[in-house]
């Protein structure tokens, strides 16, 4: 496996995106998840992000976006969402990325007025016309199980039935160890996903409430999760996700942590590739 962060680590700090990319590389991260929004950034910001992950030597592996319109009442709503990933599937693209990690909705006004199956069916219908799209352009989408109460998608079964329904190839799972934890999901239910997990996100919490913080500094036993997910046939990126730090400007400090620790854990299981970890 390969040890990737999510950029947004970088986020609300005074490191920017280019520099963040290069100290992600310095650091000895393999990969990098991009976060960056295509109806935000101009095409010289795309054109830079590009240009230095390919410098650094740095694979571009996902795109996130997060698209809670996807699920939305309203059919021109759902429409520009479905557009606006095709956006996001581009950008993908244009950063040669293996897939688009895609976070699709909640259930509104506590599954009341709107019955939620509608609201299921429209979140499936969204997500299929979108692993069309991602397929003709040789991506794969990566959909984040939430570990809240009212997510579409917030446990093992409801993903499996989400994909089963979706039933697109190119559709497929993330798993984030943290939300699995925070919904008490034990790692031998990862086998029950095999052959379809696309991505993975890594980052540590306190059993209660959603933390991405370095590992350590919470409860999550990651090795079995680790273990299950090779034991599955999973060789791809493990992306740590790191937000909200407590003192922004010593974010390169967070961020080395959180690669520390994680690089230990992988090793201590022989599951980080030593060719990609040495290059680093």
């Amino acid at each position: 496996m390969k040890l990737g962060l999510i950029n947004s680590a970088w986020l609300g700090s005074p490191v920017g995106t280019a520099e963040g990319i290069r100290r992600t590389r310095q650091i000895g991260f393999d990969t990098i998840d991009i976060f960056a929004d295509p109806l935000e950034i101009d095409i010289k910001e795309r054109r830079m992000i590009r240009d230095t992950c390919r410098d650094e030597r740095l694979p571009a592996v996902s795109v996130v976006c997060v698209a809670l319109g996807l699920t939305d009442f309203n059919t021109p709503v759902r429409r520009f969402h479905i557009d606006r990933a095709r956006r996001y599937l581009e950008l993908g693209y244009e950063l040669n990325a293996g897939n688009l990690l895609l976070v699709v909705g909640e259930y509104i006004w506590q599954q009341e007025v709107i019955k939620p199956e509608d609201q299921w069916r429209w979140g499936v219908d969204s997500v299929r016309e979108l692993g069309e799209f991602a397929s003709d352009l040789g991506l794969e989408i990566a959909l984040e199980l939430e570990p809240f109460h009212l997510s579409l998608i917030n446990n093992v079964k409801e993903m499996t039935r989400f994909l089963d329904n979706v039933d697109h190839p190119a559709v497929k799972a993330n798993i984030d160890i943290s939300h699995l934890a925070l919904t008490h999901t034990p790692a031998s239910e990862i086998t029950k996903l095999q052959g379809r997990i696309a991505h993975v996100h890594l980052s540590d919490c306190d059993g209660k409430k959603h933390g991405d913080l370095p590992p350590g500094r919470g409860v999550v036993q990651f090795p079995p999760y680790l273990e299950a997910l090779r034991d599955a046939g999973f060789n791809g990126a493990v992306s740590i996700e790191l937000e909200y730090s407590p003192d922004p400007n010593r974010i390169v400090e967070w961020v080395e942590e959180a690669y520390r620790e994680t690089d230990r854990i992988m090793r201590s299981l022989r599951i980080r590739d030593s060719r990609q970890a040495a290059a680093g």
